[in-house]
Order: C-alpha cells, then structure tokens, then sequence
C-alpha cells in the first residue's frame, strides 16, 4: 500500500535527520497527531505537504513515495 510505503519512509527519514514529530509539525504548520498519521500510513499528506517534507528532510520527492534508491 503506497500510504504505508510513504509513512515508513517518512519516519525514517525524519529519524535519520533526529527530529521530533513536533518540531518536523511546527515547521509544516500542521498538527503533531497529523504528522504521526502520514507516519503511521493512516493518512497520505498532499502533494505540498509532500514538497515540503522533501525540502526538511533534504531528499526527493521519488525518495519520500519510494522510488528513489538508498545506498
């Protein structure tokens, strides 16, 4: 499932950067609970919240849905 696929990538990627769901909601304008759902696969984020989280996270957006190569 692509939610699922995203969220986990997410959350990797926001650990790999050690930042909090509050800190990483803060700067999206969103709230902690919603952050933790894109997470949690519960919910996929639009495509500017999308944007956005590739620009925090210095990373594509082909990495955040899963089509980018990790080495």
């Amino acid at each position: 499932m692509l939610g699922n696929t995203i969220g986990k990538n997410l959350r990797k990627l926001r650990m790999e950067k050690n930042m909090s769901q509050t800190y990483v909601a803060q700067k999206l304008f969103i709230q902690r609970q919603t952050l933790s759902a894109y997470e949690r696969g519960k919910n996929t984020p639009d495509i500017y919240i999308l944007m956005e989280l590739a620009r925090i996270y210095e990373t594509s957006l082909d990495e955040l849905i899963g089509n980018g190569r990790r080495e």
